[in-house]
């Protein structure tokens, strides 16, 4: 498992992780949410929602593993949206993903 999901799984065992479609987008909407994942194999209708949400909102987002590689890093099954709640988090995730 590499350095993303290794922390993905750290940030849910901290509680700063809502996973979900209609979770994520209430965290958005909220300004809770600091960074989104969206896996590499979401129905098209699921990634226009969510990018368009983040776009509107101001929200980074991450495109990243598929639904199970997502799951499995954080825990539960198959997850295709993911939000992260934590500056410090999203921060270390960013910095991942730009090298």
């Amino acid at each position: 498992m590499n350095k993303m999901l290794q922390l993905l799984g750290l940030a849910m065992r901290a509680r700063k992780v809502v996973s979900g479609e209609e979770l994520v987008i209430q965290e958005i909407r909220s300004g809770k949410a600091r960074l989104v994942f969206l896996a590499t194999d979401a129905a098209k209708n699921v990634e226009k929602k969510v990018t368009d949400k983040c776009s509107s909102y101001g929200v980074p987002l991450i495109r990243y593993g598929t639904r199970g590689e997502l799951g499995v890093a954080i825990g539960k099954e198959e997850r295709v949206v993911i939000a992260i709640l934590d500056e410090g988090f999203a921060r270390s995730f960013r910095k991942l993903s730009s090298n």
